[in-house]
Formats: structure tokens, C-alpha cells, sequence
């Protein structure tokens, strides 16, 4: 099968120096794809030289003379930024010159365009971003993870559609196991949107488990958490801390005292194997869930190992077909609710 994934070449903190080399170390792993570089030709010439390469089939160059700034307004990069790396990347999804992009840039801005461009599935009311988190026994998806701080209980019922095919797709998991998140397990507790979801979510055939806490993110006992975007960011955000801060308190006892350092030699092995399990760039890209086609949101300080990921993940959902998978549920759902009013 035959995959095109377009590249925001110019997009996140380092731009080509960090996509042309991460297309590069895909391309020599996979079979049956091609790669767009969208960006100014002239910068992605110069990299790929840089890196022995040059412009071919498999990984072509698209020009784009514009670029979304980090810290851009996402309304200003709509509007005034038509042939940005970004939108272009899009909208070669959208014209079918590619099957997904992929972007490290402005979040809000990526979700705006993609949600303009490409339109949400029909039933779904707003798109989502949904990642992987690491766990003792596996990993678990998270959404939404910043997208809607806001959220409605239909939102959450959605959210939680579109993570568990997700997750049944990636991972050929048939029954994911989907918990909502909240301040306790108990009934009684949550908000009312949180309630209003929970009630939902029992009427589906989804494999529904009830409301989680926090640390139910990372025991294995469900496969997909669902939250507001509020909530969401915050705990990838500090999960993303709390694993450096272990990785650095850790460095810095072995590092204290000459039997530190002895004990760290020997340790070595598991060390480097602890700090693989837990690293956020072997879990890079991000889903924008819920639109009629695939986005990839890396992590815009992404380097080459996590960038990389992040087109490894649009490959995957292209192959599994998520969007088509989302929608075809999504018409069930819509189908059994007319049916019963």
C-alpha cells in the first residue's frame, strides 16, 4: 500500500534541521512511502545536501513561502498565512496529494487550519488531541489533551468514541478499555458534565469502565482516559516533568559520591532502559481527532528521534484508516439514537 505523508517542514523550534533528517531516518526504514518536505525549496535543498541527500521520489519537495510563527495568533495565521508551510501541508491532505501531514508548529493554529481545511467527521462536534502516555504495563491514549478547555457532555462522549477506535485500530486492541476522568471513582463525585458524560457513555456499546483518577493513567488497567482539554494538558504536561525530574535526581545520586558512581557503572544497563520506557520522544504524535482526514501535532521542540515517531504515527493511522473507522461508528451511533427517539 502505497502511503504520501506532507511534511511542515518549517514548522517547531528547529524546523528543517530536525524534519529533514527524521524524513530521512524513516525513509530508510519504510517501504511503499513518499514523503513531502512543504517549505521554502531553497532551506530544504541546502539541508538535504547538508545531509548527503537530494530531492527524489520518495522525498520531494513542495514550496511554501510562508511560515507560522510559534507564538502566532491562531485566527492571524488563518487568515493572513494562506501559503504557510503549515496550511499548505493541509491542504495537500484535503486535495488528496497526501494522505496525512504531519506539524511541530503552533498548536492552536495547526488545529484551526486542519479544522478549516479538512471539516470535522459529520456527528462530531469539535476535533481532539489525543496522545499516548507510558505505563507499568503498557501505554494508555489520553484526549483531549488542549484542543477544548470547555467541554459538554456530548463532547466527552465523542471524545471517548474517538479514542477508543483509535486505540482499537493502533493497536489491534478490538475492546479498549475506556475510563473518564475524574476526582474520584465514586458515583457521587465530578461535575455535572462529567455525570451527564458518564451516563452517556453507559447507554454505548463502548467497553466503558466508569470514571478513573489521575493515577489510573499509568497502571494499565484502561486503555483510553477521556477529559477537557484543561485537565488533559495539565496531566501531560506533568507527566512530562515529573519524568525529567526522576531522570535528573536519579543522575545526580549516582553522580554524588565514588560509590554512587560505582553503583550507577552497574546500574547502567537498567538506567538506560528506565530512561528509554519513560522518554516523551518515543511517544511523539499527537492524533487531531475527528476531522475528515489525519493530522500529526509533534512536539515542537521535537528532535530527530521524535519527529521521526511522529511521522511513524501518521504512517500507522493511515494504514488503519482512523478517520473512516471514527466515521463508520459514528453513523451507528447517530443511527441507534434516531432509532429510539
Amino acid at each position: 500500500m502505497k502511503r504520501t505523508i506532507a511534511l511542515d517542514a518549517m514548522g517547531g523550534d528547529h524546523g528543517p534541521g530536525v524534519v529533514v533528517p527524521a524524513a530521512l531516518e524513516v525513509l530508510r526504514d519504510a517501504r511503499e512511502l513518499t514523503l513531502i518536505l512543504v517549505g521554502r525549496r531553497e532551506a530544504l535543498a541546502a539541508e538535504l545536501a547538508r545531509h548527503g541527500a537530494a530531492e527524489s521520489e520518495a522525498l520531494q519537495i513542495h514550496e511554501a513561502s510562508e511560515v507560522v510563527a510559534m507564538d502566532e495568533p491562531p485566527s492571524q495565521a488563518l487568515r493572513s498565512k494562506k501559503d504557510s508551510s503549515m496550511r499548505v501541508a493541509i491542504d495537500l491532505v484535503k486535495q488528496g496529494g497526501a494522505d496525512a501531514a504531519v506539524s511541530a508548529g503552533n498548536t492552536g493554529a495547526l488545529m484551526a487550519t486542519a479544522k478549516f481545511v479538512l471539516k470535522t467527521l459529520p456527528g462530531i462536534s469539535r476535533p481532539a488531541i489525543c496522545t499516548l502516555l507510558p505505563g507499568l504495563r503498557s501505554h494508555t491514549h489520553v484526549l483531549d489533551l488542549g484542543a477544548n478547555v470547555e467541554c459538554s457532555p456530548e463532547h466527552l462522549f465523542q471524545f471517548a468514541l474517538m479514542g477508543s477506535e483509535l486505540t482499537a485500530a493502533v493497536d489491534d486492541n478490538p475492546r479498549p478499555r475506556v475510563g473518564l476522568l475524574n476526582v474520584g471513582a465514586e458515583a457521587i463525585k465530578g461535575n455535572e458534565a462529567v455525570k451527564a458524560a458518564d451516563a452517556l457513555l453507559r447507554n454505548d456499546d463502548l467497553n466503558y469502565v466508569g470514571f478513573v483518577e489521575g493515577d489510573d493513567i499509568y497502571t494499565g488497567d484502561v486503555d483510553v482516559v477521556v477529559c477537557d482539554g484543561f485537565v488533559g494538558n495539565v496531566a501531560l504536561k506533568a507527566s512530562e516533568g515529573v519524568a525529567r525530574m526522576i531522570s535528573e535526581l536519579l543522575r545526580r545520586q549516582f553522580r554524588a559520591s565514588f560509590f554512587g558512581r560505582v553503583a550507577g557503572l552497574v546500574a547502567l544497563p537498567v538506567m538506560r532502559a528506565f530512561k528509554r520506557q519513560i522518554d516523551p520522544r518515543h511517544y511523539n504524535g499527537a492524533s487531531l481527532l475527528g476531522l475528515q482526514g489525519i493530522v500529526v501535532k509533534s512536539h515542537g521542540g521535537a528532535d530527530q528521534l521524535a519527529f521521526a515517531n511522529a511521522i511513524r504515527e501518521a504512517v500507522l493511522e493511515v494504514d488503519k484508516a482512523v478517520p473512516r473507522r471514527i466515521a463508520e461508528h459514528l453513523e451507528t451511533v447517530l443511527t441507534r439514537r434516531k432509532e429510539s427517539a
